[in-house]
C-alpha cells in the first residue's frame, strides 16, 4: 500500500513536536482525574440531574473516568485471575467454577451489599457512592476479560512452551515475553466488549432505588435514565449523541491503535496481505517520550524478573505454609457465608419457591433463544470483519459504536412498538436480551478470525478451499477457542440482561414479565433481600449447570483438538 512520507519536526534534540502533543495528552488525562475527584467530595443527597444539554460535557467526563477506571481494575484483575489459575490444577479446579458463579451474578445482586458498604466507609462524602458505582461497573466487565486470557494461555501452541523451557525463562519472561503477548488479540477485543458492557449497564450504576432511598450521581446514564422516567425522548437520544461521540473518539485514540499494534502477536512466520493501520500509533512510534517509557518499563521489568527469582531461592516451606493458611482462611469463611445463607433463606414461602423455580424456566427459555439467534448472524460476520482487513478498518468503529450504546436506552421505544405490534414484553425480552448478549459472541469471533495464522489462509488458498468446506476445514477450527469463550461469556451476559430485558419503566409506568430477572429487579427496588439472595442463588444454579454440562466440555476439546501446534 502506497503511503505519502511525512517528517515531524525536531524541537530540540531527541524531541520532536509529536512530543509535545504526548505531554499535553498525559496532562489532560491528569486534569481529568483530579477535576472528576474534587467533586467526590458533595453530599449524596445533595446531587440532582440537570437535563439541559449544556451540563452534558460534565456528566460526560464523569462517565468516561468510571469506565476507564473500572477497565484498568479489570484488566489487572483478568490477567491476575487467569495466570493464577492457569498455573496449578488445585487452584483450577477452584478458580473457574467461581469465575463461572461470579459471571452470573447480575450487577442488581452486587448493587446492595457494594452501596451499602461503600456508603458505610464513607458515610459524609460522594466518595462510597462514586467507589461502589465503579465496582458495580467492574463486575459488568472483567468475567468475559478473565475468560479470554485463561483461554489464551491454555491453548498456548507446545512448541512455544518448549521454547521458554529450553531459554529457560523465568515464570515472569514467559508471562511478559510469551504468554501477555500471545492473549492480545483476544484481550484486546474483549476489552472493548468489556468497555461497551460498561456503557451497557451505566444507567443502572449511576442512578437506582434501592429500598426507600433513591441514589444518583453525574453522568450520562443518569442522564439519559431521567430523561426516559420522564418520558422525554429528545434529551435521551440528546444523551445517546454525546456517548456515540465519547465512543468514536476513544475507538480513534484506543482501541484503533490497540487492535493495529496487537498483529503483530499473530501466530505467523509472515505478514498478512495488509496490516491494519492507525494514524495514531504511526504518531506513538515517532514520539521520543513513549521510547523512554518504554524503556524504563522494560528496566522495570528487569527488576521485577530479578526479584522473581531471589524469591524463587527462598524458603519454599515458608510459601507453602502461607498459602496453607490463606486457602484454610477462605474456606472457613465460604462456610461461615454458607451457614448464615442457609438460616437466612429458610424464610423463604412456598409461594416464593414456585415463583422461582417458574422464573428460571422462562428465563432459560428466552436466554436460550437470543444466544441462538444471536449466533446466527455474529458468526459469519464476525469471521468477515476478522480476516477481512480492509472491511475492519470500516466495520470495526461501527460495531464498536452500536454494542456500547446502552440498549436499555432504547427498551421503552422499543416496548412501545412491540406492545403495538403484538407479544409484548414476553416475546421482546428475548429481542431486548440480544442486544445485550450478541456482542459477547462476535468480539470473540473477530478476535479468532483474528489470530487465524496467514499461512493457514494461503494454504487453504492453494488447495482451493471454499464455500462449506472452507469453513469445516479452516475457519470453525480456528475459531473454536475464541468462540466457546464467546458463548460462554454470552451465557452469563444474557442472564445478566434478564434483569433490564424483563423489568422496564418508562415515563412512571413499569412493564414486567415473569422470570428471574424481573424476580431480582422487583426484590432489589422493595429492599427484600431474602428474595434477592434466592433468586440470584438459583441464577448461579442455572448458569454453573449450563457451562459445566456443555460449554466446559467444549471449552477442554477446544484446548485438546483445536491448538495452533
Amino acid at each position: 500500500m502506497f503511503k505519502i512520507p511525512f517528517s515531524i519536526p525536531k524541537l530540540g534534540p531527541g524531541f520532536k513536536s509529536v512530543d509535545l502533543g504526548v505531554i499535553l495528552f498525559i496532562l489532560s488525562m491528569l486534569y481529568l482525574i483530579v477535576y472528576v475527584a474534587s467533586g467526590w467530595s458533595g453530599d449524596i443527597g445533595s446531587i440532582v440531574i440537570d437535563l439541559s444539554p449544556v451540563n452534558l460535557p460534565y456528566y460526560a467526563l464523569n462517565s468516561i473516568f468510571r469506565i476507564l477506571a473500572a477497565y484498568v481494575l479489570s484488566l489487572c484483575f483478568s490477567v491476575w485471575y487467569g495466570y493464577t489459575a492457569n498455573k496449578s490444577k488445585v487452584n483450577e479446579q477452584i478458580m473457574i467454577p467461581l469465575l463461572d458463579i461470579l459471571q452470573s451474578i447480575p450487577v442488581l445482586s452486587f448493587l446492595p451489599g457494594v452501596t451499602l458498604a461503600m456508603i458505610a466507609l464513607f458515610p459524609h462524602s460522594r466518595i462510597g457512592l462514586e467507589l461502589s458505582a465503579i465496582i458495580l461497573i467492574f463486575t459488568g466487565q472483567v468475567w468475559n476479560m478473565a475468560f479470554s486470557y485463561y483461554n489464551s494461555i491454555n491453548t498456548l501452541p507446545k512448541d512455544l512452551s518448549e521454547v521458554s523451557v529450553i531459554f529457560r525463562l523465568s515464570r515472569f519472561q514467559r508471562f511478559i515475553r510469551l504468554e501477555l503477548p500471545f492473549s492480545a488479540i483476544g484481550l484486546v477485543w474483549n476489552s472493548m466488549m468489556s468497555v461497551a458492557g460498561g456503557w451497557f449497564f451505566l444507567m443502572a450504576c449511576e442512578m437506582f432505588v434501592l429500598k426507600d432511598r433513591d441514589f444518583r450521581l453525574p453522568g450520562l446514564g443518569s442522564y439519559i435514565h431521567t430523561a426516559a422516567d420522564k418520558g422525554d425522548i429528545t434529551h435521551v437520544f440528546y444523551g445517546l449523541g454525546a456517548m456515540v461521540i465519547i465512543i468514536i473518539f476513544l475507538d480513534f485514540v484506543i482501541w484503533r491503535p490497540l487492535v493495529a499494534w496487537t498483529q503483530k502477536f499473530r501466530f505467523d512466520t509472515q505478514a498478512g496481505e495488509e496490516e491494519r493501520e492507525s494514524f495514531v500509533l504511526d504518531i506513538i512510534r515517532r514520539s521520543a517520550i513513549v521510547d523512554k517509557i518504554t524503556l524504563y518499563f522494560s528496566k522495570l521489568g528487569e527488576r521485577i524478573d530479578r526479584l522473581f527469582m531471589a524469591e524463587k531461592k527462598g524458603h519454599s516451606w515458608i510459601k507453602f505454609a502461607g498459602r496453607l493458611i490463606v486457602q484454610a482462611l477462605v474456606v472457613a469463611l465460604l462456610i461461615l457465608l454458607l451457614v448464615r445463607a442457609v438460616f437466612f433463606l429458610s424464610g423463604l414461602t412456598m409461594k416464593d419457591t414456585f415463583t422461582i423455580m417458574e422464573g428460571a424456566g422462562f428465563s432459560l427459555l428466552r436466554t436460550s433463544a437470543a444466544i441462538l439467534l444471536a449466533s446466527i448472524w455474529t458468526i459469519p460476520v464476525g469471521v468477515f470483519i476478522g480476516m477481512n482487513s480492509r472491511a475492519a478498518r470500516f466495520l470495526q468503529p461501527v460495531v464498536q459504536i452500536v454494542a456500547s450504546i446502552p440498549a436499555t436506552a432504547l427498551f421503552p421505544a422499543i416496548i412501545l412498538i412491540l406492545l403495538k405490534v403484538g407479544g409484548g414484553l414476553d416475546i421482546g425480552a428475548i429481542f431486548l436480551m440480544l442486544l445485550g448478549t450478541q456482542w459477547y459472541i462476535l468480539f470473540n469471533v473477530i478476535a479468532g478470525a483474528s489470530s487465524i495464522p496467514q499461512e493457514l489462509k494461503e494454504a487453504a488458498s492453494i488447495y482451493r478451499l471454499s464455500g462449506i468446506r472452507k469453513w469445516r476445514v479452516l475457519i470453525l477450527p480456528g475459531i473454536f477457542p475464541y468462540l466457546i469463550t464467546g458463548f460462554i461469556t454470552a451465557t452469563g451476559g444474557a442472564w445478566n440482561a434478564t434483569i433490564v430485558s424483563e423489568y422496564v419503566t418508562f415515563a412512571g409506568r413499569t412493564i414486567t414479565t415473569p422470570g428471574l430477572g424481573s424476580a431480582i429487579s422487583v426484590a432489589t427496588a422493595s429492599g427484600d433481600f431474602r428474595m434477592l439472595l434466592a433468586s440470584t442463588i438459583a441464577m448461579a444454579i442455572v448458569v454453573v449447570s449450563i457451562n459445566r454440562l456443555l460449554w466446559k466440555r467444549l471449552f477442554i476439546l477446544a484446548q485438546e483438538k483445536y491448538r495452533l501446534d
